[in-house]
């Protein structure tokens, strides 16, 4: 890769590394299933005006739509709420690509080699080894619900597969307006109108902020510039740049959210990056386009998203929330 692709590829995946920080930010101003609805509404918005159709199937859109944005993201914004790490969630979430290579194993017949499921059992034991420590340092159900995410963005990143968009950017800002009206249906159900109507109401500028970095720094730009190397590099190129995020999730969670980092969680880090490491790369995937989400559809970023510090202005639901700090 050219020294200004390299520099690309690490500022990139920097972006999404910080965006768990910044989605911690938001938690602080919106109860989580209005924050995820807003960020894909301003991704959408008025993207949606300036690109083309998708040039598949509305079936392939509407399903992504669902799975990667109620579902993923819907699930990763409420575990993070309740109380996971920002940088535990940036590494937990890298699991997905363990789940995309078992659901494509039953769904897409491709038989992984033995590189491969060795890397799928270090990954599942470096997630065992995180869930013995939050299980003693957190809250459990938080922990189990950003695995969940990662599931549903294993399905997915099959479904963007399957579907096989020619054009990932377009794709990704349909895919964007799916999940906008059930998330805010979700909302108002489980929220409530009251919270939800009293963050609306108490926007200020750093509640702007998170929604803009999450929505374009992070969905547009972000992953605009990795179509473009994936364009340019053979996936296998570049898909190892991703092992990178988690660093500065949890780099980044440490500096601004003052989140410890046990012994036990190093060796999570440990076990679960190499083990995306040999499931991901094991195999020399051809040149592709992005997925919807994330850098391919073997190997989606984690968003990061999408997107640390304290507010005035936490929502009523939030209340409840533990303080990430610690």
């Amino acid at each position: 890769m050219r020294p200004a692709h390299i520099l690309l590829a690490v500022l990139v995946t920097a972006v999404w590394g910080v965006n768990f920080v910044v989605i911690d930010i938001g938690l602080d101003h919106f109860p989580p299933l209005l924050f995820c609805a807003l960020r894909f509404l301003v991704a959408a918005l008025p993207a949606v005006f300036l690109v083309g159709r998708p040039k598949v199937a509305w079936k392939w859109v509407l399903g992504v739509g669902l799975a990667l944005g109620v579902a993923k993201f819907g699930l990763l914004f409420i575990g993070m709420h309740e109380g996971m790490p920002a940088g535990l969630s940036s590494l937990v979430l890298q699991v997905q690509a363990v789940f995309t290579a078992l659901i494509a194993a039953v769904v897409l017949g491709e038989r992984p080699n033995r590189t491969r499921l060795a890397g799928m059992a270090v990954a599942l034991a470096g997630i065992a080894v995180a869930a013995v420590d939050e299980g003693t340092s957190g809250p459990l159900l938080a922990f189990v619900l950003v695995i969940a995410a990662a599931v549903f963005w294993g399905v997915s990143n099959v479904l963007t597969r399957k579907a096989a968009p020619p054009d990932p950017l377009s794709f990704m800002v349909w895919v964007s307006m799916v999940p906008v009206v059930p998330l805010l249906g979700l909302s108002l159900m489980f929220e409530g109108a009251d919270p939800d109507l009293e963050a609306l109401r108490s926007l200020d500028w750093t509640g702007v902020g998170v929604i803009v970095y999450v929505a374009w720094i992070v969905t547009l730009a972000g992953f605009g510039a990795w179509n473009f190397l994936l364009r340019t590099y053979d996936a296998s190129v570049v898909a190892p740049f991703t092992l990178l995020v988690p660093v500065f999730g949890m780099s980044s969670a440490a500096l601004v959210l003052d989140e410890g980092i046990s012994p036990l969680r190093w060796l999570a880090a440990a076990l679960l990056v190499g083990g995306v490491a040999l499931t991901s790369l094991s195999l020399r995937p051809p040149r592709r386009a992005a997925a919807a989400d994330g850098p391919g559809p073997r190997e989606a970023a984690p968003e990061a998203p999408p997107l640390a510090g304290t507010s005035a202005s936490r929502t009523p639901s939030t209340a409840s929330r533990p303080s990430p700090r610690g």
